[in-house]
Parts: structure tokens; sequence; C-alpha cells
């Protein structure tokens, strides 16, 4: 096996040039493209041919590894090594020509994740770190922001596009976040929204319905930022969870006390 600096960089130059063929694929898209996975929940062919493309080119480089994908274009074995991937995070901008989805791959081993790249083909960023080693876009260092009040705090999140019974407790939450921080954005890619936490361009993400191809390799990328991510009660193993709350470390906890006060105490 190479050693992981090395499959690192092979995965930024696959998903580089993944990333090229969306980006031009995107200006041909038209409806008949795109198809109805559930509610609110597209895909289109090139979400499909981005992920075969994907899994073909890391089976290159690690013949015997797994794959958990998002839509399944390979068979979904668990082996010693997982790759994770979602070729398009973010599908309903892509399918409008919002400038904001992204390639998500992470590496695990034995369950752990060992490598994450994220790369925005809209604007060139490329987003990395191996576990251990720090996290980077483009070349350089990146780190999680410094703020330490709400009132210097831009937050992030999505909007739920399923389980609606938690639709109270989510909006109310919304609530309580908006009267003590700068503001609140949905931009509408998670994997992006945990980078863009690791970069300090947020100071907290939160969200809930949330598959593993969603956030592993973002969450790497934020922890070797020196950020903090839990799930909604405040507990570390989040990956299966289907809920997370990212954040500099300085505002981890009135963050995180808000949201689980909505969705754990009040019940609402």
């Amino acid at each position: 096996m190479l050693a992981l600096p090395d499959i690192l960089r092979y995965v930024m130059e696959v998903s580089m040039k993944t990333g090229a063929y969306i980006k031009q694929g995107q200006k041909q898209l038209d409806s008949n493209d795109v198809e109805l996975k559930g509610p609110q929940d597209f895909v289109t062919k090139l979400d499909k041919k981005a992920e075969e493309v994907l899994v073909d080119a890391l089976r290159i480089i690690l013949p015997e590894s797994g794959f958990t994908t998002e839509e399944k274009m390979v068979s979904q074995e668990t082996k010693e090594y997982m790759w994770i991937i979602d070729p398009i995070d973010g599908t309903s901008n892509f399918i409008h020509g919002i400038p904001m989805y992204s390639i998500s791959i992470a590496l695990q081993h034995n369950h752990e994740t060992i490598l994450g790249v994220v790369y925005d083909p809209s604007h060139e960023e490329c987003f990395y770190a191996i576990k251990g080693q720090g996290a980077f876009m483009n070349g350089k260092p990146i780190q999680v922001s410094n703020k330490s009040t709400f009132e210097q705090a831009m937050l992030a999140t999505g909007f739920p596009y399923a389980k609606y019974e938690k639709m109270d407790a989510y909006l109310a939450c919304m609530k309580a976040l908006l009267q003590e921080c700068r503001t609140i954005r949905r931009m509408g890619s998670a994997a992006l929204d945990l980078c863009y936490v690791a970069c300090g361009r947020y100071e907290g993400f939160f969200e809930y319905g949330l598959s593993i191809w969603d956030i592993a390799a973002g969450a790497l990328i934020v922890k070797e930022a020196g950020g903090v991510i839990s799930n909604y009660q405040g507990e570390t193993e989040f990956i299966f969870d289907k809920e997370l709350v990212a954040t500099n470390l300085l505002l981890k906890d009135p963050i995180t006390q808000i949201v689980q006060a909505h969705f754990y105490e009040n019940k609402l």
C-alpha cells in the first residue's frame, strides 16, 4: 500500500479532474437528466457518472478497498479500507446552476477516517487532511476561527428535506441561535459547510438528516483544523447519528447547549 501522502495526492488529482468534468457537464444539464430519489431528493446522470469515475480511479490505488457511496453505483461492501464518496454534495444547487456543490471523498481504516478531500469545482478550492497531519486548502494550512462570542459568530445550517417530525424543534433552535449570533447561512452543501468551519469562514455548523457520505471527509478536515464535532447531545461518536454540530473550540459549549436543549431537553 502506498503512503497516505501519496494516496492523498492521487485523490486530490482525481477529485479535480472529476470536478472539471461535472462543472462542464452542468452547462448541458436539462430536466431529462434529473431523477427524483425521494421527497426533495434529486440525482442527475452526472452524479452517477461521477461516482463511477471516482470508484474506478480509487480502485486502482487501493484494489482491495470497499465502498460506501451515495448513489450506490457499486456494491457496498465492508472491508478493512473503505472509501466514503459523495460525487456531488449539493445536487439541488447543481441542478439550478448555483455554484455551491462539492465532491467529498474520505478513506477509512477499520471504521476510522484517516484521509479526507472535499473539492469545490466552482471556486477551484480543494480542502484536505490526513489524520494527525493538519488541514489544508490549496496547499495552505487552515485553522478554525478564534472568535469567542456569539455576537461575532456566523453559523451555517441545512434545511431538512425529510424527517419533518423534527421541524418544530429545528425552527425553534434556529430562532434561538439567530437571536444570539451575527447571522446564519444555508448554502446547501454540508461538506463545504464543514470546510468553511475548518478554514474560519464560519464559527459553527449544525444539521440533522445527514448521511456518512455528507460528513466523513469534512469532519476530519474540521478536526485537523482544530475544530470540535459532536452529535446534538455532545457525544463525539457521531458519524452514523444523522446529526452534527461542528464549531471552533471556543463556541462549542454555547452552540451545542442551544441545539441540545431544543432537540432533546424540550422535545418540541
